[in-house]
């Protein structure tokens, strides 16, 4: 018995698919949108305005699922060449995510025990003096007038 494999059965399943995979990526812009522009009215303070943000962060965890999975044809890769991809990405992110939490607690050490240090960001700057150049051409220019009012 001969087995004749469509185009469909190896590429993943064709238009419907595509369709498919185009309505949720579409359906889940919209849901962020529609958040996003009720978060906006909400109090700065809120608790569910954090909550919403989360949502936000959720449903474009979701999108990128969808992008990599369909778009970047990992969908139907093998779990390695998954894993090739998603492991080094989460390590990054958690790279990201350490180095700012260490940065913050250096920032925070240095304020509290070092008495010599003071925040760059709360020092007042000083209002600078003009240049002494500009102060010259303003007596030339003085000096020209009074002479042409003489005249």
């Amino acid at each position: 018995m001969e087995h004749t494999a469509t185009h469909e059965e190896h590429s993943g399943g064709g238009v419907k698919e595509i369709i498919k995979v185009t309505v949720i990526l579409s359906v889940l812009t919209i849901v962020e949108l529609v958040l996003g522009f009720w978060m906006m009215g909400m109090a700065l303070d809120s608790g569910l305005r954090l909550a919403v943000k989360g949502a936000i962060v959720i449903l474009m965890m979701a999108k990128a699922f969808y992008i990599v999975g369909y778009f970047m044809h990992l969908k139907h890769e093998i779990k390695n060449l998954i894993m090739t991809i998603v492991v080094p990405l989460a390590l990054f992110v958690w790279f990201i995510i350490a180095f700012l939490y260490d940065g913050n607690s250096f920032r925070n050490l240095r304020n509290t025990y070092d008495p010599h240090f003071k925040e760059q960001s709360t020092i007042k700057a000083e209002k600078k003096e003009e240049p002494k150049h500009h102060e010259k051409k303003e007596e030339k220019h003085e000096a020209v007038e009074e002479k042409n009012v003489v005249e």
